[in-house]
């Protein structure tokens, strides 16, 4: 199926994200086609999940944030045989060719739309913080009856370390993708 002797890099992660444009009257084989090539994906080593934005509004286009633990991993995923075919039989229900961008970090969340200018860092400081201090506060306080138990161990920093990971999954995976499109005005302006 792929390489299985990439080497193995030192790095939080990858974010490839996708953009894709189905003709209007084929949502349906798109979403057909979705339902197809994810599981390929996930078993791609390396692959640490997907998300898929889809169109509201008046927008037509859908957001594929695909996560990998490495660039490498990421790479042959994007390059394999087995993509190249999936992406082989989309093309002809699409608008235009998909646009890949691939971002590491917390820069992937503020980049801008095409046509604006980036984000001023005080605007990327304020959204972030807006997001994650109240979940700071709602964590903990959602999973103290499960610290309070007595088969959780009591070390602060598990506890720490559980509520950090449901914080920045909550914040990678479900909260800033929507949270930024939100704001986009104001923070693009």
């Amino acid at each position: 199926m792929q390489d299985k002797h990439i080497a193995q890099e030192a790095t939080s992660g990858v974010i490839s994200k996708i953009t894709q444009r189905p003709l209007k009257d084929q949502k349906i084989a798109y979403e057909e086609w979705l339902k197809e090539i994810i599981p390929v994906a996930q078993g791609f080593l390396g692959h640490k999940g997907v998300n898929i934005i889809r169109p509201h509004g008046t927008h037509d286009e859908y957001t594929i944030l695909l996560h990998f633990e490495s660039e490498a991993r990421l790479s042959a995923w994007l390059n394999s045989k087995e993509r190249s075919a999936l992406i082989k039989k989309v093309r002809p229900i699409l608008h235009q060719d998909e646009a890949i961008e691939i971002q590491t970090g917390l820069e992937f969340w503020f980049t801008p739309q095409e046509g604006h200018k980036a984000a001023p860092p005080h605007k990327q400081f304020l959204i972030t913080l807006s997001a994650i201090y109240p979940l700071t506060l709602i964590i903990p306080y959602m999973l103290s009856t499960l610290f309070e138990s007595k088969d959780l161990p009591g070390d602060p920093f598990i506890r720490g370390f559980i509520v950090a990971s449901i914080i920045v999954g909550l914040m990678t995976y479900i909260i800033m993708p929507r949270y930024v499109r939100l704001v986009a005005t104001w923070l693009y302006k």
